[in-house]
């Protein structure tokens, strides 16, 4: 898979641009705030319909602009598809596909799949659950595009079982009953859309976990012998007594049955309901999950230094490229402003990786940061153009 023409409209900062690209690497380079990001950015929203820098699309729209429109020709299997998105804040998006309109913009999720790497993964390791609770499920789209129903169905679910627990917890503690009369009916909404999002996180988390380990080696330069420092990824439930066991649910053979997970659900939301309505907010469910990463015996987050916190992030993401490029058409690979930030050693490891990849589109504030390995197609991005220079 590789993209092979971009043009971009009022997104971001950028009143309009166009790229044609090709196989192989290509290096978009110019100096900071002229809009590199800005391009790849535009690709990854038409891979995942977010972006990794904002939560919301408001600032995806050039400032003075009503709306902004994203356009990828997509080659895949020797087929071309034309990817087009308009991005309307506060109403919804609309998307098309061959100039055909669809019925909802999610329609056009794994036409183009793309795994990006840029500075502010390091919160993968650092971060906050939220942080990597996003990274499994975007990737899980990735990999299944009908999961973005599901998590779309979940999360409607929990926003409206939410205010009916704050509104109960407001007329409790005012000397009210609060009425919950209808909270068994979310309660069992939410265990059967949050027993699929977790029966695909935790299968995710298993096909995933070999190409993290063997990734962290590469990066990192590691001998994998015994006595290595190595890694681990698992699954933190939310669950008292998750179905596989323990309060991390490790790798295992078999993901459990939706419906043991249900069932699981259910029970632990009837036990902490009092609380609940007490904290007015849903305690239990895949919202309250983390994605457990450990390095040696310890947890990576507050254990890690510096460059393994970097190499376990580029792990997570070389690990997201090698899943999807085994179960089909290989992912798009973009490294955005990433060489600057790595010392010589990784940045030569992640150029060797990254050079087998069909398309790799890289950004670079100084060209001499880019591994000799990824010195393809160069463009310059610098005062509004951009130019093709090799």
């Amino acid at each position: 898979m590789f993209v092979r023409h971009l043009a971009v409209t009022d997104f971001r900062s950028w009143p309009t641009a166009e790229v044609g690209f090709e196989p192989g690497a290509s290096v978009l380079v110019g100096p900071n705030g002229q809009g590199k990001t800005n391009l790849v950015e535009a690709l990854e929203y038409a891979a995942t319909l977010g972006s990794h820098r904002v939560a919301t699309d408001a600032a995806l729209v050039r400032a003075g602009a009503a709306r902004a429109v994203v356009r990828a020709a997509v080659v895949s299997a020797g087929r071309e598809l034309l990817v087009e998105l308009e991005i309307n804040p506060g109403r919804a998006n609309r998307a098309r596909l061959n100039r055909a309109a669809l019925p909802r913009a999610r329609e056009v999720l794994g036409v183009l799949r793309s795994v990006l790497f840029a500075p502010e993964d390091v919160a993968l390791v650092r971060g906050d659950p939220a942080e990597r609770r996003r990274f499994l499920d975007e990737l899980l789209v990735l990999r299944t595009p009908r999961y973005a129903a599901v998590r779309a169905d979940y999360e409607r679910v929990l926003k409206q079982r939410g205010a009916l627990l704050k509104t109960a917890g407001l007329a409790r503690r005012a000397g009210g009953s609060g009425d919950l009369r209808t909270l068994d009916v979310w309660d069992g909404h939410l265990a059967r859309h949050g027993a699929e999002l977790l029966a695909g996180r935790l299968g995710l988390v298993r096909a995933l976990a070999p190409y993290v380990s063997a990734a962290y080696e590469e990066v990192a330069g590691l001998d994998p012998t015994p006595g290595s420092a190595s890694v681990e990824i698992g699954y933190a439930s939310s669950l008292s007594h998750p179905p596989a066991g323990g309060d991390v649910v490790d790798v295992i053979d078999e993901v459990p049955a939706l419906e043991v997970l249900e069932a699981a659900l259910l029970a632990e939301l009837a036990r902490v309901r009092p609380h609940e309505v007490e904290r007015g907010v849903t305690l239990v469910g895949p919202h309250r999950d983390d994605l457990a990463l450990s390095l040696g015996a310890r947890p990576a987050r507050g254990y890690a230094s510096h460059g393994e916190c970097w190499s376990y992030a580029l792990a997570l993401r070389l690990a997201s490229y090698e899943l999807l490029s085994a179960e089909g058409s290989e992912p798009v690979l973009i490294l955005d402003d990433v060489f600057a930030e790595l010392d010589a050693s990784r940045r030569g490891r992640l150029g060797a990786l990254a050079a087998k990849a069909e398309q790799v589109l890289v950004t670079a504030a100084v060209a001499e940061d880019v591994p000799a390995e990824l010195q393809g197609a160069r463009y310059d991005v610098c005062d509004g153009e951009v130019r093709r220079v090799r």
